[in-house]
């Protein structure tokens, strides 16, 4: 009788949805199925369904969309970890990670990670559902989730669309789905891609101290440092040049000398290039001796593939557009990704300082957005009007007042249980491995809790998860980081 009760609830919500371009704002729909994972099989159930945003007043402000996981027959939930999931933009839905990282199932692609016809699904059998519960929350007006009501003058952008406010309503968010999922007790981690960077490192400290909500561990996947990404000078300009390196390693552009060795012996030459001797080089400015501008060009031509003509023409300062344009322009007259620089496109012409498109992100939303949509309503059962963003409205975007670098330093100070793991792509031009590495050793400067973060790389791009290689790599590391920081009967104390 209690489960016929339930189907029927369920059916109702179902024919509900299906009856208006609006969503109700407090729902959810619960279907099993069956996985094998990481050579287990077993049955999960998964819920899809809104929760209420509610403002100082109790009144609902807006209704975020959500995808619940949890494995069947757990005797002790309690010692389950819960992993809470969010993707970047700002303005991404969850659907990246969702769909093709750490879910049960993944998007239907060829091993390198590009489309394959007809779009769809397919089981993952490196998913850590096997070892934890997963969450994955689109953020307002990405997704399902929407204000309310969904547009005009009555909605307040300002409690949504900032880095301090996207934090402060989605810890709110979360202290109110732990407590109906009864996960109060759970380890819990939170993962963030690219912006979902910035988004993880400051809700580590807000679900603290405004929550009283603590962590056993934070996953940056590709993040996006504010800091780094948006301040331009010597340091960030000479950050690139690693990641140059490896894209230009991986299109067969570099001089043979480097060529013939492998990725990983070469990065640590340019890393180490970089830090000792272009960034100094770059301080300098106009100032730098004519004889040392020469020799630092020869260099970066060296471990870029770039025409050294073009680096001087630079300053010594090649932006990653120019470089996404120019690195196989003589070679085969293709530009390389941004997201990714094992993708290539065509453009209307050679000539220019940067590319007409995105090739890798045209790709992804092609392949992505079919499959999001097939994968909720007719495997999860939620059926809707409403149009799935890949990509909301959320701009502009209050970018004031960034404190996350911070945020996550304190928030580690406070709970010796707290740990991060870092995993990026060589081959990412948006947010570079190097640029990842620069952040987590300054999260901390004190260097005082550096044996409490780890870094892993991967030679794909940003999603670095789409290769079949790294997909089953990288869970495997989230799934070593969680058994490592479950912290079961250790004292949190220095």
């Amino acid at each position: 009788m209690k489960k016929l009760l339930q189907l029927t609830i369920c059916m109702a919500a179902t024919v509900a949805i299906g009856q208006s371009r609006e969503l109700p704002i407090d729902t959810v729909i619960t279907t099993q199925h069956n996985a094998t994972i990481n050579g287990a099989s077993f049955s999960y159930t998964a819920q899809t369904g809104t929760q209420p945003v509610w403002d100082e007043n109790a009144k609902p402000i807006a209704s975020l969309h959500y995808t619940y996981y949890t494995r069947n027959n757990i005797k002790d939930r309690t010692a389950r970890p819960l992993l809470i999931s969010f993707n970047g933009g700002p303005g991404s839905g969850s659907v990246w990670m969702h769909l093709a990282y750490t879910g049960p199932k993944v998007l239907k692609i060829d091993d390198e990670g590009y489309p394959i016809q007809p779009y769809g699904v397919s089981e993952n059998p490196y998913s850590v559902l096997d070892i934890a519960d997963i969450v994955y929350v689109n953020p307002v007006n990405t997704g399902y989730s929407r204000t309310i009501p969904a547009s005009g003058k009555e909605v307040d952008r300002d409690k949504f669309f900032g880095i301090n406010a996207d934090i402060k309503y989605l810890a709110e968010w979360l202290n109110t789905f732990v407590t109906r999922k009864n996960r109060w007790r759970s380890p819990k981690y939170i993962i963030g891609e690219s912006y979902g960077g910035t988004r993880v490192m400051g809700l580590s400290l807000a679900l603290q101290n405004q929550q009283w909500m603590y962590l056993n561990g934070v996953i940056m996947v590709s993040p996006a440092d504010y800091k780094v990404i948006r301040n331009s000078g010597p340091v960030a300009e000479a950050m690139n040049l690693p990641y140059y390196t490896a894209a230009a390693w991986h299109h067969k552009a570099l001089p043979p000398a480097l060529q013939s060795k492998d990725l990983l012996e070469i990065l640590p030459e340019s890393e180490a290039y970089t830090i000792d001797n272009l960034v100094p080089a770059l301080v300098k400015g106009g100032f730098l001796d004519a004889a040392e501008k020469e020799a630092v060009a020869d260099k970066m031509a060296y471990y870029s593939g770039l025409n050294k003509k073009d680096i001087l023409d630079h300053n010594l300062s090649v932006p990653t557009s120019f470089f996404w344009k120019s690195l196989l322009k003589d070679k085969s007259g293709h530009t390389v990704g941004r997201l990714d620089s094992r993708y290539l496109g065509i453009d209307k012409q050679l000539a220019g300082t940067r590319p007409d498109y995105n090739s890798e992100l045209t790709s992804w939303l092609h392949s992505f957005t079919p499959a999001i949509n097939y994968y909720l309503q007719e495997e999860l059962n939620f059926k809707t009007d409403v149009k799935y963003n890949m990509f909301g409205p959320v701009h502009p975007w209050n970018n004031d007042d960034d404190n996350t670098r911070d945020d996550l330093r304190q928030a580690m100070a406070q709970n010796p249980y707290l740990n991060v793991l870092v995993q990026s792509g060589y081959y990412d031009g948006a947010t570079t491995y190097f640029n990842a590495k620069y952040t987590m050793w300054q999260v901390d400067p004190s260097g005082r809790m550096k044996d409490r973060f780890s870094f892993k790389g991967y030679r794909s791009g940003h999603m670095m998860y789409l290769r079949r290689e790294d997909l089953k790599t990288a869970n495997g590391d989230i799934r070593d980081f969680i058994k490592r920081t479950i912290a079961t009967g250790k004292s949190a104390k220095y």
